[in-house]
């Protein structure tokens, strides 16, 4: 589990594919101490499983072929940045919310802009996602954790402080970057529950459902 706050990044090294896994290497911008060996990172939101620290800051983990195929790790470019996070530990504080690492897609960065001093991003988002985000939810977009500004029928907005900005790798990201996203987990056990609850696989109720009726704010 992790909270999406960054706590470092890293250059993307490179990676290779051999049958239904492969691996990744990523040089990190600074060291993290008292690293375990099978331990969890979230690279740009994606819960990875530690398997080398090859020295020099550069880690190696396993990717399944999924996870590349899924997710922009598969699309990263020799120096392209990459957002770090180590799993929660038990009595850390919880800064951002609840992150699984499980990225639910990808969207498109569509704009863009300056807000006084924060960014505004928009971003191009499959329906799958979209149904389950609310206004003010909370998001992991490349791990980040950040709240929905605006939500359209197939988009939506965040608004990017200096510090995130400036300490992330989205200071890197363009128009038509493909960035993972994460929605808020707990809406995604609600709105399961209750699709459940009305005993088919499709019903009516969607986060904005739930949002309307004051099960989320």
């Amino acid at each position: 589990m992790f909270t999406g706050l960054i706590q470092s990044t890293g250059v993307f090294h490179s990676r290779n594919l051999s049958g239904r896994a492969g691996k990744l290497r990523v040089r990190t911008a600074r060291a993290f101490p008292d690293l375990q060996m099978g331990e969890s990172i979230a690279v740009n939101g994606v819960c990875l499983t530690l398997e080398k620290d090859l020295g020099g800051n550069l880690l190696e983990f396993h990717v399944m072929e999924e996870s590349f195929r899924r997710t922009n790790l598969g699309n990263l470019n020799t120096g392209d940045l990459v957002n770090l996070e180590r799993a929660l530990a038990v009595g850390d504080r919880l800064g951002g919310h609840i992150v699984s690492g499980h990225v639910d897609g990808t969207g498109t960065v569509l704009s863009l802009g300056k807000n006084g001093d924060d960014t505004e991003l928009k971003v191009a988002v499959s329906p799958e996602v979209r149904e389950q985000m609310v206004p003010k939810g909370s998001i992991a977009i490349d791990g980040i954790s950040l709240t929905v500004a605006a939500l359209g029928e197939d988009w939506f907005t965040v608004c990017i402080i200096p510090t995130t900005w400036r300490e992330t790798n989205l200071s890197q990201c363009g128009k038509g970057g493909v960035l993972n996203l994460e929605t808020d987990m707990l809406g995604k056990y609600v709105l399961n529950m209750l699709r459940r609850m009305n005993g088919r696989r499709e019903s009516n109720v969607s986060m904005n459902t739930l949002y309307e009726a004051g099960f989320l704010e």
